[in-house]
């Protein structure tokens, strides 16, 4: 559901609402970009509530994770399908979109903590993230298949089907996820250690948790990883968004190639395989490297295309899209296998547990890049003279079209067009491809760090670390290995025990 979700916003949405939602370009963004920024917000709240949700009587009884799960899987079946009525107008699609994108930000911020959750092992870890980016890239595929196929019925009511299909899919996946997995147990210990955090008033909260949203940054090995993340997945973004008006408008194929040049994502499944295998062997900056050259060689041959406009131009596409699919695929693949030992790193530096409020930074600032890529990429269109179906003069592309029709558009327009889809993301992957050499959290010095964590969690002395140690934490926190495992961080009354009790 995640990636399924993830690739609807930035794949579909602006395309379906331009074409088929009776909004012009720049009112699509503008939906986009007022969900994703109030989705962000909303974000911030829920990751330090499902942290604190053992509290109550639900979270007790169900879960302070999955209580989450399973409200959301009942909303998403009624609200889902609303999205995909055509012809409503601006501010119907602004109000259904913003309740879906609340919906799934009380999904999809207690389930990024579940790897962290559920083990401390490295390599434990990877696999479960793995699994979890392997059914990811399913859903990216199905997300473009679906509808491919449906629109090349020809039915009037294509994308209303996909949204009934997908709203089934996406609550059983979540269902699903809440009967196969685990929390950290609620033991006496660790009850001791989570109920030391003193109770606060809202407001004060409120104030604490900024400050902590805040800290974050404070950690170097997350600074890394957020950029990186933020600049690949807002480049993916962009592409995503424009790549059916450049297939529709630049180079005039059929809106049902352009979906299906989409769906070659399913490149992505074998690759997650690779990919999992040389997480574990070489670490997150090789898989880096080769995500971002492939992705940069694609976009280039993509311009190349464009440019000449070959006889064989689909034939082309088709080459290069799956390339850049398998690309793409180790580019989602990576940052999420990074982030559950993220914590970690946070948790030798304040003695907390506190991936709740990373999944929370890390989900607003991708909603937040994600609502200015489109809504960017709206107003590109807008202002090199997009047209949309049934702007008054327009000449369609399809002369057999009867509602909806996409039209013709100027030579600039489609430059326009050109230029999004391929200088945008080029931009943003070189940017993190730069940054993600300085990235040294991999599973060598995620090793050494657990390693210190554990010794200093048995009663270890911080006098006796060894010159390795000292090196690894001092990178991976960007300060002195004297301000790591502070003494007043922690009640002295408890007793700290290991994340994997």
């Amino acid at each position: 559901m995640g990636g399924g979700w993830n690739t609807i916003i930035s794949g579909l949405m602006l395309y379906f609402f331009t074409t088929y939602g009776d909004v012009s370009a720049v009112q699509a963004g503008t939906i986009l970009f007022i969900a994703r920024i109030v989705d962000a917000v909303v974000s911030l709240i829920i990751g330090p509530l499902t942290d604190n949700f053992y509290r109550t009587r639900l979270g007790k009884k169900f879960g302070r994770r999955h209580f989450f799960l399973l409200i959301g899987a009942p909303l998403l079946l009624v609200v889902f399908p609303l999205l995909w009525i055509s012809q409503q107008g601006f501010w119907y699609y602004l109000i259904v979109y913003l309740a879906v994108e609340m919906i799934m930000a009380m999904i999809l911020i207690p389930w990024e903590t579940l790897p962290t959750e559920m083990t401390d092992n490295y390599k434990l870890r990877t696999k479960l993230s793995s699994t979890r980016m392997f059914l990811s890239a399913t859903g990216t595929f199905l997300v473009f298949f679906i509808p491919a196929q449906i629109k090349a019925t020809n039915s009037p009511n294509a994308y209303l089907i996909t949204g009934l299909i997908f709203s089934v899919l996406f609550a059983g996946a979540v269902i699903t996820t809440y009967f196969t997995t685990w929390e950290r147990k609620l033991t006496p210990e660790f009850l001791a250690e989570l109920d030391a955090q003193p109770k606060v008033p809202v407001g004060k909260l409120i104030t604490d948790n900024l400050k902590d949203f805040g800290s974050t940054f404070k950690n170097s090995s997350f600074r890394k990883h957020l950029a990186i993340y933020l600049f690949s997945f807002t480049g993916k973004d962009i592409f995503a968004t424009a790549l059916t008006f450049f297939v529709v408008y630049a180079v005039h194929g059929s809106e049902s190639f352009g979906l299906t040049l989409q769906a070659l994502s399913i490149i992505g499944l074998p690759a997650t395989v690779l990919a999992a295998f040389l997480m574990i062997r070489k670490g997150p900056r090789y898989l880096f490297a080769m995500s971002y050259s492939v992705i940069i060689a694609c976009l280039l041959a993509l311009g190349a295309i464009y440019l000449i406009q070959p006889s064989s131009t689909m034939v082309l596409l088709v080459i290069v899209g799956l390339a850049y699919q398998a690309g793409r695929a180790l580019l989602e693949f990576t940052p999420w296998n990074v982030f559950p030992f993220i914590p970690d790193v946070d948790r030798i530096m304040t003695r907390q547990d506190r991936a709740g409020i990373y999944a929370a930074v890390m989900t607003f600032g991708r909603k937040s890049t994600g609502a200015v890529a489109t809504l960017l990429v709206s107003w590109f269109l807008d202002l090199g003279g997009f047209l949309k179906p049934g702007s008054a003069g327009g000449v369609q592309l399809d002369a057999s079209c009867t509602t909806s029709c996409p039209l013709v558009q100027s030579t600039g327009t489609q430059h326009v067009i050109a230029l999004v889809v391929i200088l945008g993301p080029l931009l943003l992957i070189a940017i993190a491809f730069a940054i993600s050499r300085f990235m040294y959290l991999d599973p060598q010095s995620h090793a050494v760090l657990r390693t210190e964590i554990d010794r200093l969690e048995a009663g270890g002395s911080k006098d006796d670390v060894t010159s390795e140690a000292r090196v690894v934490v001092e990178k991976l926190t960007g300060h002195p290995y004297e301000s790591a495992w502070p003494e007043d961080a922690i009640s002295p009354t408890v007793t700290p025990v290991s994340n994997g009790s």
